[in-house]
């Protein structure tokens, strides 16, 4: 019985230690995603949403549940762990970034922008994946980038570089970059004040109007 107890044991440790894979996180996305939305999270709420037979995810969730990411019982919702909620809100994070990424810095249409994204989001690493980040910051704030040169990046995808267009915006962005410094360094104008004072009549029974100092 001990013997059967340590083998048990062992056996849950090395599934605990194997990583989880694209699938399963998947899983975890789409439950966190659908626990936002709806009070409960069922299975047909899940093979819904992934695209799958109900089987197919009472077979995942039995797993997840043996791994403690998820709470479920045969014909019960379906819950996540702490360390489930955090997995779940970790690839959600990456593919909303990714998706953020695709669409608008790309140009990318938005069906094939999610779809590359579910892909991308199991790859990158978080080290890349906030450089990624910060990349998208830069390009859209810094004068010397951003929309508007960014919206160039279409015409050099299918025209390729062009001596003439790039002597263009050149000074295009230039002139954006010095009324951008200029606007900076302008003092902002102190709205008027107004002082209210009594009023009085006159001696035609008309009332004096506020003066504005």
């Amino acid at each position: 019985m001990v013997a059967t107890d340590k083998k048990k044991t062992t056996d849950k440790l090395k599934v605990d230690e194997k990583p989880l894979t694209a699938t399963m996180e998947d899983y975890l996305e789409a439950i966190y995603d659908l626990d936002k939305d709806k009070k409960v999270v069922r299975v047909k709420d899940i093979a819904k949403r992934l695209d799958v037979k109900m089987p197919t995810v009472t077979s995942a969730l039995k797993t997840l549940n043996e791994r403690g990411l998820v709470h479920y019982e045969k014909y019960e919702y379906v819950e996540l762990t702490t360390e489930g909620t955090a997995v779940g809100h970790e690839m959600h994070r990456r593919h909303v970034l990714l998706l953020k990424f695709l669409t608008d810095i790309l140009k990318i249409d938005f069906q094939t922008a999610d779809e590359e994204a579910c892909k991308m989001e199991h790859a990158l690493s978080v080290a890349t994946l906030e450089r990624l980040a910060d990349f998208m910051s830069f390009v859209q704030e810094c004068p010397r980038a951003g929309e508007s040169w960014l919206n160039h990046f279409e015409t050099f995808r299918i025209e390729g570089q062009k001596p003439a267009h790039c002597a263009t915006c050149t000074d295009t962005f230039a002139c954006e970059v010095i009324e951008q410094a200029a606007t900076a360094k302008r003092p902002k104008r102190q709205p008027k004040r107004t002082v209210v004072r009594p009023e009085t009549v006159t001696t035609s029974g008309k009332r004096r109007k506020t003066k504005k100092l």
